[in-house]
């Protein structure tokens, strides 16, 4: 069977390290398979969705690796959804409800008095023509539910009607149609739903697998009536395990939490935000993977965990990190090239600096000091500073190599008898203002002996 998979956000908000999850296990599940990526945007809200949104989400898609075959845009295929609306109302599935929310509310607070379960119970399957006519002469505009399959004879009698799927995830999984409300498929107002537009753009465009989070396992179960009920046969789904912030909160759009562009704008690493998006909550340790074709290997929607996952952010920055340190030349050179780190010293400056780094962009500050000095005046004491006046005096000449370090500190130590910390460090606080950082050994030749010597205390 031909695989093709689906991420389907709202544009609503940017998307955030949750929502990477979900794309990524189906990125990675057609990468696996050689299927098609479709990104579908459902934008059927028109108050919340924006073009803004959608464009920020296909730029943090493709800042992830993520390369969708095909995009599409609910709000451009209306006319399916319409159609499949009559088709539907044609073979008695589709009723009109005139409820308000607050008369729906009262209804569930009432069977949840009486131990009985909080669903729909299809009054409005109940009212005659003249009782339709006289709720809307008073201004009531009908919501529309679909009428779940969970019956015999008679709908407002459901019976225990089990549906049951293989999910990818979870394994083996049974939803019970009676202990649901017959969903709602449109609003007063006439717009759809999620339900509706994502049944059938599943359908038209042949999606073979449903991946997402398990916040939906229990929508599956109406989910794949409602493909039944359109002549089509449901797609195989899995329900991955939720992401949470160490607190245990759940992640939100609206609020930012831990957003693509966000942590993009940190200068976190793509992979390490892939790498831990789809590894944690997995079996085995969540290491950085180099790239998606590493992470696929590694890949296993079966090894989820059932329980939700916690984020830390401090996990994510050490990742990014650690791929910062191992990152060769050549893939760094074209973002150190926008830093304006250029030409022949690039490569060796790379080198001696990525070890001490967080993230690229750190690399901009070393740069600097090599190139034009702390910057402001070291804190040395009187006596250090003499120190170092001396040893620059016993600089060797050029050329210089990685072996220089070495042998001008052994000179400085047998003509001054200063060993240790008491040594190295004014050194290094008067050639890089700084107390830490990459090994002098690998800097000392980037300054030069010309270089080396401007850095002199005044």
């Amino acid at each position: 069977m031909s695989v093709t998979v689906r991420f389907a956000p709202s544009p609503t908000g940017r998307i955030h390290i949750g929502n990477a999850r979900t794309a990524l296990y189906n990125w990675l599940f057609a990468l696996k398979a050689g299927g098609r990526f479709i990104l579908r945007f459902d934008d059927t809200d028109r108050e919340r969705s924006r073009p803004e949104y959608a464009d920020g989400i296909e730029a943090d898609l493709a800042w992830l690796g993520i390369e969708p075959d095909m995009a599409v845009r609910q709000s451009e295929r209306f006319d399916r959804y319409e159609r499949a609306v009559e088709r539907l109302r044609e073979a008695g599935l589709l009723y009109a409800c005139y409820e308000t929310g607050e008369e729906l509310e009262r209804r569930r607070r009432l069977r949840l008095s009486r131990r009985l379960p909080p669903v729909y119970g299809r009054e409005a399957l109940k009212l005659s023509e003249e009782e339709k006519n006289r709720l809307e002469a008073e201004g009531r505009k009908p919501h529309w539910r679909f009428l779940l399959p969970n019956f015999d004879d008679n709908p407002l009698s459901p019976r225990r009607t089990e549906v049951h799927w293989d999910d990818i995830v979870r394994g083996p999984q049974t939803v019970d149609l009676a202990s649901m409300s017959d969903p709602v498929l449109i609003r007063e107002d006439g717009t759809f739903l999620y339900t509706l537009p994502s049944v059938v753009d599943d359908i038209e465009l042949a999606v073979s697998h449903v991946i997402r989070g398990d916040d939906h396992v229990t929508n599956t179960g109406a989910q794949i009536a409602l493909f039944r009920a359109l002549g089509a046969e449901a797609p195989a789904f899995g329900h991955h395990n939720l992401l949470t912030t160490v607190t245990g909160e759940g992640l939100s759009k609206r609020t930012g939490s831990l957003s693509i562009a966000g942590l993009r704008e940190e200068g976190i690493e793509p992979m390490a935000v892939a790498s831990l998006a789809v590894l944690i909550g997995a079996a085995g340790a969540v290491t950085a993977c180099r790239d998606m074709k590493e992470l696929a290997l590694r890949f296993d929607p079966a090894a989820s965990s059932k329980s939700a996952a916690k984020f830390d952010p401090a996990e994510l920055r050490a990742l990014s990190s650690a791929l910062v340190h191992s990152m060769p030349f050549e893939k760094a050179a074209p973002r150190l090239r926008e830093l304006g780190i250029d030409g022949p010293l690039a490569e060796p400056f790379w080198d001696a600096v990525r070890g001490n780094l967080e993230t690229v962009g750190d690399a901009a500050e070393w740069w600097r000091i090599v190139r034009e000095g702390p910057g402001t005046t070291p804190a040395l004491s009187a006596d250090d500073q003499v120190f170092v006046q001396s040893a620059l005096d016993l600089l060797p000449p050029e050329p210089w190599d990685r072996e220089t370090w070495r042998q001008w500190t052994d000179r400085v130590k047998a003509e001054t008898g200063r060993k240790g910390k008491a040594l190295f460090k004014p050194l290094r606080i008067a050639l890089t203002g700084r107390e830490s950082g990459p090994e002098l050994a690998d800097l000392l030749p980037l300054l030069g002996r010309e270089g080396t010597l401007a850095r002199r205390p005044r």
